[in-house]
């Protein structure tokens, strides 16, 4: 897909930003937040268009400029602020030093994935994988972190279970594209959060791209050797105009755009209205896939989608009922911490 970020795992800091204003209505930055963030999520569901009107550029083609000018973009940015001397600093320890590349290898892969979905024509198919994400994220919390589920949160995961046999079934096949997006970035999640949300958005991707120089560099090389023949192995940012060329040269602007907009909504308002916000990229993406770019789905497809969008309902009805519960929670801690200072 795109690169957008899962929810971060911690709230961040200063309390609950979009909490309500003593009026009891919503705070004005959190209301931004909202903005920013559907901003966010509305630019990633476009992407499709965008990727699409790179053509004829193959997907390796596609990717290594995405890093090159991702990483110009940033670095410009970095230097117009004045915290090109900061860059060092991100990468702090070794260990994350080694996370930050990781996470840059992992969202490549996701990258080169979505991209090679949507110029194949398998658009719906990476609109699943992005539906998917979140129900990955929490099996990878259950395997890898040993985190426990609720009761919902296992239905909802069943659910998914059964979804994804469903459509094995139907497709002949496991849905590779969409199951490698889903858990490509939510790997990508969980070594984020190895890193820590400690590390602004701008500085992240900046690494990240960084640990993808090397290869978007040796992509270039092998595909200015190649023979002029299939696009997939050939480059084409020269010789189909200027244009073409601005296409290519945008993947900076249009990757961390979105990004930035993303960390500003998410500095603003609760994980659970992120949460909430991030389905509005695959939906997109499969109207998109669908009545834009004249894919079709067959009933069964539908069926399938059907059976992951109640797991997602499930998911995210049992994720707002639990955080009206800590809210709640802390409400009366707080109470009871007032009254016994009292």
């Amino acid at each position: 897909m795109s690169t957008h970020p899962t929810p971060a795992p911690a709230a961040p800091t200063g309390g609950d930003p979009a909490a309500a204003t003593p009026a009891g209505t919503p705070s004005p930055a959190a209301g931004r937040g909202v903005l920013y963030g559907f901003g966010a999520y509305l630019l990633w569901g476009a992407f499709p268009l965008y990727f699409a009107a790179l053509a004829p550029a193959g997907p390796w083609e596609i990717l290594a400029h995405r890093v090159v000018w991702s990483l110009l973009f940033c670095l410009v940015l970095l230097a117009a602020t004045r915290q090109l001397g900061a860059l060092r600093g991100v990468l702090g320890t070794r260990r994350r030093a080694l996370a930050m590349t990781a996470a840059g290898l992992t969202i490549g892969v996701n990258w080169t994935i979505y991209v090679a979905a949507v110029t194949t024509g398998h658009v719906t198919e990476a609109a699943l994988g992005y539906f998917l994400n979140p129900l990955a994220t929490v099996v990878i919390g259950v395997v890898v972190l040993r985190e426990s589920l609720r009761r919902w949160q296992w239905v909802a995961v069943g659910i998914a279970a059964a979804a994804a046999v469903y459509l094995t079934v139907d497709y002949g096949q496991p849905p590779w594209i969409s199951l490698a997006l889903a858990l490509s970035f939510a790997t990508y999640g969980l070594l984020k959060k190895q890193v820590g949300a400690s590390v602004p958005a701008l500085h992240s991707l900046t690494a990240e791209t960084v640990a993808l120089l090397p290869v978007a560099t040796g992509i270039l090389v092998w595909l200015g050797t190649s023979p002029t023949g299939s696009t997939t192995t050939h480059q084409t940012f020269t010789g189909h105009g200027v244009g073409h060329m601005l296409w290519l040269a945008s993947a900076g602007v249009a990757t961390a755009i979105p990004l930035l907009l993303f960390a500003a909504a998410a500095s603003r308002v609760t994980l659970v209205t992120i949460g909430l916000l991030q389905f509005l990229t695959p939906v997109l993406q499969l109207l998109v896939g669908v009545l834009v770019m004249g894919e079709h789905l067959s009933v069964s497809r539908w069926i399938g989608f059907a059976m992951v969008w109640c797991a997602l309902v499930v998911l995210m009805t049992d994720t707002v009922v639990a955080a009206g519960r800590r809210r709640r929670h802390d409400r009366l801690a707080r109470a009871a911490g007032g009254l016994s200072g009292s």
